[in-house]
Protein backbone atom coordinates (compact mmCIF):
# COMPACT_ATOMS: atom_id res chain seq x y z
CA UNK A 1 0.00 0.00 0.00
CA UNK A 2 0.54 3.33 -0.50
CA UNK A 3 1.28 6.15 2.27
CA UNK A 4 -2.04 7.73 1.27
CA UNK A 5 -3.38 4.45 1.42
CA UNK A 6 -1.98 3.71 4.56
CA UNK A 7 -3.47 7.10 6.05
CA UNK A 8 -6.86 6.83 4.96
CA UNK A 9 -7.16 2.58 6.48
CA UNK A 10 -5.77 4.22 9.60
CA UNK A 11 -8.09 7.20 9.66
CA UNK A 12 -11.13 4.65 9.14
CA UNK A 13 -9.72 2.41 11.65
CA UNK A 14 -9.42 5.42 13.84
CA UNK A 15 -13.18 6.67 13.17
CA UNK A 16 -14.83 2.94 14.01
CA UNK A 17 -12.95 3.21 17.06
CA UNK A 18 -14.49 6.47 18.00
CA UNK A 19 -17.87 5.35 16.69
CA UNK A 20 -17.63 2.31 19.02
CA UNK A 21 -16.94 4.45 22.19
CA UNK A 22 -20.44 4.94 23.81
CA UNK A 23 -20.82 6.84 27.59
CA UNK A 24 -21.07 4.10 30.31
CA UNK A 25 -23.91 4.59 31.78
CA UNK A 26 -25.09 5.22 35.35
CA UNK A 27 -25.93 1.56 36.22
CA UNK A 28 -22.72 0.19 34.69
CA UNK A 29 -20.46 2.45 37.52
CA UNK A 30 -21.24 -0.10 40.43
CA UNK A 31 -18.59 -2.21 39.92
CA UNK A 32 -16.18 1.05 40.26
CA UNK A 33 -17.67 2.38 43.14
CA UNK A 34 -17.19 -0.83 45.05
CA UNK A 35 -15.05 0.06 48.20
CA UNK A 36 -12.58 -2.27 47.22
CA UNK A 37 -12.20 -1.33 43.58
CA UNK A 38 -10.49 1.81 45.21
CA UNK A 39 -6.62 3.05 45.16
CA UNK A 40 -6.57 2.50 48.93
CA UNK A 41 -8.44 -0.40 50.01
CA UNK A 42 -7.97 0.74 53.84
CA UNK A 43 -7.83 4.66 54.26
CA UNK A 44 -6.75 3.82 57.77
CA UNK A 45 -3.84 2.13 56.34
CA UNK A 46 -3.12 5.20 54.27
CA UNK A 47 -3.28 7.86 55.91
CA UNK A 48 -0.68 6.16 58.55
CA UNK A 49 1.35 5.18 55.28
CA UNK A 50 1.35 9.10 54.44
CA UNK A 51 2.41 9.98 58.06
CA UNK A 52 4.93 8.24 57.73
CA UNK A 53 6.30 9.23 54.20
CA UNK A 54 5.60 12.77 55.08
CA UNK A 55 7.51 12.42 58.91
CA UNK A 56 10.52 10.09 56.79
CA UNK A 57 10.66 12.62 54.03
CA UNK A 58 10.69 16.57 56.07
CA UNK A 59 7.99 17.28 53.39
CA UNK A 60 3.91 17.66 53.22
CA UNK A 61 1.42 17.28 50.23
CA UNK A 62 2.27 16.85 46.89
CA UNK A 63 -0.26 13.56 47.64
CA UNK A 64 -3.44 15.20 46.47
CA UNK A 65 -5.07 17.31 43.56
CA UNK A 66 -3.73 20.98 44.09
CA UNK A 67 -1.93 23.95 42.29
CA UNK A 68 1.18 24.37 40.79
CA UNK A 69 4.56 24.78 42.35
CA UNK A 70 3.69 28.63 42.22
CA UNK A 71 1.89 28.78 45.65
CA UNK A 72 -1.25 29.86 43.52
CA UNK A 73 -4.30 27.35 44.53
Amino acid sequence: MTMPATRAALAAVLCALLAACAPVQPWEKGILARPDMGFDSDPLEARFSDHTYTSKEAARGGSGVGGGGCGCN
